[in-house]
């Protein structure tokens, strides 16, 4: 039995004619007769009852319709998702972001992405350091994620989109928050935050790099995989933080933020996902990822907002 049988059959059923079955389906009568003919050999029974002047179903031919009006409709419905599922707009895809990409720029891809392909499946995965997205990427449970250079990793495709200067993170009240800017080196005594060194996200081998090319290692007394505990902490006065300059859009109370001269070290953003065919729903998200990163302005090391003052809570 054939979804084209099928189809003859329910447009006779309906107009109970032949003639106008024909010029529904825009065909000859001759073949729509023979095929709904073999449909009834096919079942071994009479679907119509035929005379020189009318058309009816018989009860096989009753049922018949009944079923075949919900199967014609189920295979449109799977032809309309496979159509969908091509063009991207069905599926499952999991972003991961990293670090301040949770904050900064997941809310404009997720909302842009969402606004355009709104029935798929989305799962995000937010504050996530290098080394965990490419393993993710590798293995499948990541469909593409926003993460920092360098990845060390084939199998790949990284487009980077954005480049960083650093920032050093302070608490208000600290020495060095009097200055307007300062030197990796006057970090030297100072005890750090960072993201995690084993295995290395992309940040803290950056950092450590450029504060070894300023002559020190940096003394590490805390590492956090999530910016806003590492801002949390510095808000606490446990040490000091080198991060990408996007950090200063996460606003705790406590923290002021100084560029940072003499070293031309920088932070690369980039797309990543695996290398190959790249399947439709991925495709359509790169589209969006692309079109909203294109509108991105170069972040700059300088301030966004006084924060040169200790913070002071509200009278109560």
């Amino acid at each position: 039995m054939e979804l084209r049988h099928l189809e003859y059959f329910v447009a006779v059923a309906e107009e109970l004619s032949f003639t106008k079955a024909a010029e529904r389906l825009s065909m000859a009568q001759s073949p729509i007769s023979q095929q709904v003919r073999k449909l009834e050999r096919e079942l071994r029974v009479e679907l119509f009852e035929r005379t020189t002047r009318s058309v009816q179903l018989t009860p096989a031919g009753q049922i018949l319709y009944e079923e075949a009006i919900s199967l014609l409709a189920s295979a449109n419905r799977a032809a309309e998702r496979a159509r969908l599922a091509g063009e991207g707009h069905l599926g499952h895809l999991t972003l991961a972001f990293g670090g301040m990409a949770t904050y900064d720029l997941m809310p404009q891809l997720v909302s842009a992405y969402t606004q355009r392909f709104p029935d798929v499946i989305l799962e995000v995965r937010s504050e996530m350091i290098t080394p965990a997205q490419v393993a993710g990427l590798l293995d499948g449970t990541v469909s593409v994620g926003l993460l920092r250079l360098p990845v060390s990793a084939d199998g790949l495709v990284v487009e980077v989109v954005s480049e960083e200067p650093l920032v050093a993170l302070l608490p208000v009240n600290h020495a060095l928050a009097s200055r307007s800017s300062l030197n990796l080196v006057d970090l030297r005594d100072e005890s750090f935050i960072t993201y995690p060194s084993s295995p290395p996200s992309s940040v803290y081998q950056v950092v450590t790099s450029a504060c070894r090319q300023a002559g020190f290692i940096p003394r590490v007394r805390q590492e956090v995989a999530e910016t806003s505990s590492m801002v949390a902490l510095v808000a606490a006065g446990l040490g000091v933080a080198v991060a990408p300059a996007s950090v200063r859009q996460l606003r705790i109370p406590g923290v002021t933020h100084r560029p940072i001269r003499g070293t031309d070290a920088s932070l690369s953003r980039a797309l990543a996902y695996r290398s190959g065919a790249v399947p439709p729903v991925i495709r359509g998200y790169l589209e969006v990822a692309r079109a909203v990163l294109h509108k991105q302005r170069p972040v700059s090391a300088g301030p966004i907002f006084d924060d040169s003052q200790p913070f002071l809570p509200d009278s109560l």
